[in-house]
């Protein structure tokens, strides 16, 4: 019972270090003067549902790679995040982000499980891995979109660099429908189906 109690706590503090993520806000959006960018919670809900959706499209395990979207940012409850400039610097941020999810699952038997999805992720050999980064990606161009239509022009660059990015045909056939929408047009289409 006492084991079973020990457990419980870890799994409740894991939890409530995850709940972290909200409050740590992506560091690239500021250099574009973003006020009050997306935290990493958003980022990685997202990225998990387009890469839920695009491993539909592709016929691949759609569990598998949104189980992978929805932990690859968990080591920055610890870390925080880096925007690109300085990530250049840290040469062995991968190993560190290991390191802190040894911390974190230590005591899960799952951990064997996270890890497999870890270092898969970072081994960048299956369509699965393929498509969760296309999908990460894709959240992030997704997310400049809104904000260059929000008046931050400098977010266009970055969109187009995405597609550079991407390996998938149904990732690029996404990015291409989004660089022609607004980000309004899916409560518009909904408001004008109700009135018609």
């Amino acid at each position: 019972m006492i084991q079973q109690i020990k457990m419980i706590n870890k799994i409740v503090n894991l939890i409530f270090e995850a709940f972290h993520l909200k409050m740590i806000k992506h560091e690239w959006w500021k250099i574009a003067w973003i006020k009050e960018p997306d935290s990493v919670a958003e980022h990685s809900l997202n990225a998990a549902q387009i890469g839920y959706i695009i491993a539909k499209m592709e016929w691949a395990d759609a569990n598998k790679v949104a189980t992978m979207l929805v932990w690859h940012d968990i080591a920055e409850t610890r870390i925080w995040d880096f925007h690109k400039i300085a990530a250049k610097y840290i040469t062995n941020k991968k190993e560190i982000e290991k390191n802190v999810m040894n911390d974190q699952f230590e005591w899960f038997e799952f951990k064997q499980d996270i890890f497999k999805l870890f270092e898969e992720y970072e081994e960048k050999t299956t369509l699965e891995w393929i498509i969760a980064k296309d999908a990460d990606y894709l959240e992030v161009a997704f997310q400049w979109k809104v904000y260059m239509e929000n008046g931050y022009k400098d977010c266009q660059n970055w969109i187009d660099n995405v597609w550079k990015a991407l390996k998938t045909p149904s990732a690029k056939l996404i990015w291409e429908e989004m660089t022609k929408s607004s980000f309004t047009d899916w409560w518009k289409q909904t408001w004008l189906k109700k009135i018609s």
